[in-house]
């Protein structure tokens, strides 16, 4: 929800034009994704070997200002046509590899449904595809779009997954969070694609509130990706390590079902990468030296024949966990270890309740 007509406003930034769109160093491009270049048949992504991505619509109900495929969306409103979805659904009954069809655009729903039924079906006459996911930002923008009918037809298809884009807790508005219950309710798993926007949630305070009320709606934080390298968005875009810095806060903050994948979309369609923090330290033939979210480093013992210790040796640190002469490296001061001292040591509570 736009709270106030001002750039600073995080919602307002996403959907209206501003003068910093007209500012493009050279590696901003049309499809930094190269999709066109992927494109066995008119409208169809065939970059990943078990998958495929089928552009149905360039008309979306918000047209955001960080749109990866802002080439194509709302410069000619349209959806694919009988002829199209002819040639998609000839390419994947001659690729059965294909087991996972993404539906994307432009936004799905914002088809009619009887449309939007159409497409489904012809993908469900494929004897290969096993899932079809939705992205769609509907959810956000025009959450009246989820009535009972449109719930019919997903609910027909099944197993259909509906992935959303929430950016920003402003974004979440009782009709938004009403739309994700109807879905859900009915069997239909949801999940949630976020960008990682200068300005707008690259806060770890903020991204942490963001990522609490998305799994209270029980939509699953999928992935967070970094800004696309597409035309008019510099002034969106951060570091890729702010966005390994905002990972580094949520791990252990959050369970694991709210902490999405950090992505960045490789250019020239070399696809989805995951990044995160280095986790493992050091490595030695028997032992594997982890660091945890608290700057706490563990010994963790390989499987495996443990060759002879080295000698004795003055190095200490990281070194003695990796040869197995320590096991943890602990933090001066955690709110872990202060918790275990303040509870006077180790508790006994679990065998008194075993021993009643």
């Amino acid at each position: 929800m736009i709270r106030e007509l001002d750039p600073r406003d995080p919602v307002f930034s996403m959907a209206v034009p501003q003068l910093h769109e007209l500012f493009d160093p050279p590696f901003l491009v049309d499809d930094p994704l190269e999709e066109d270049h992927d494109m066995p048949v008119p409208g169809l992504v065939h970059r990943y070997p078990d998958r495929a991505l089928l552009v149905a619509t360039t008309t979306c109900a918000m047209y955001c200002r960080h749109c990866t495929r802002k080439r194509a969306a709302g410069h000619r409103e349209s959806c694919i046509t009988d002829a199209r979805l002819k040639q998609v659904v000839a390419y994947l009954m001659s690729h059965p590899e294909i087991s996972d069809v993404i539906v994307s655009g432009g936004d799905p729903f914002t088809m009619a449904t009887e449309v939007l039924d159409r497409i489904l079906t012809a993908l469900r006459s494929v004897p290969s595809i096993d899932i079809i996911r939705i992205g769609t930002r509907t959810i956000v923008t025009m959450p009246m779009r989820v009535t009972d009918e449109l719930v019919a037809v997903l609910r027909k298809h099944q197993p259909v997954y509906v992935n959303t884009h929430f950016n920003h807790p402003n974004e979440i508005t009782p009709e938004s969070a009403e739309a994700c219950r109807r879905l859900v309710d009915a069997g239909i798993p949801m999940g949630n694609q976020s960008v990682l926007l200068r300005g707008v949630n690259d806060d770890p305070q903020l991204m942490e509130r963001l990522l609490r009320r998305l799994v209270k709606m029980r939509v699953r934080p999928y992935y967070l990706f970094q800004c696309d390298l597409v035309r008019g968005v510099e002034h969106f875009r951060t570091p890729v390590s702010r966005g390994i810095e905002i990972m580094e806060y949520l791990r252990g903050r959050l369970g694991g079902i709210a902490i999405p994948q950090f992505v960045v979309d490789a250019p020239q369609g070399g696809g989805k990468i995951p990044v995160m923090p280095n986790y493992v330290v050091s490595t030695s033939p028997t032992h594997t030296v982890l660091r945890n979210f608290e700057g706490m480093l563990v010994s963790y013992p390989d499987p495996g024949d443990e060759p002879e210790s080295p000698a004795a040796a003055p190095v200490g640190g990281v070194y003695d966990l990796a040869s197995g002469r320590a096991t943890a490296i602990k933090p001066q001061k955690s709110e872990r270890e202060a918790r275990r001292k303040h509870g006077d040591g180790k508790c006994h509570l679990f065998d008194e309740y075993m021993n009643q």
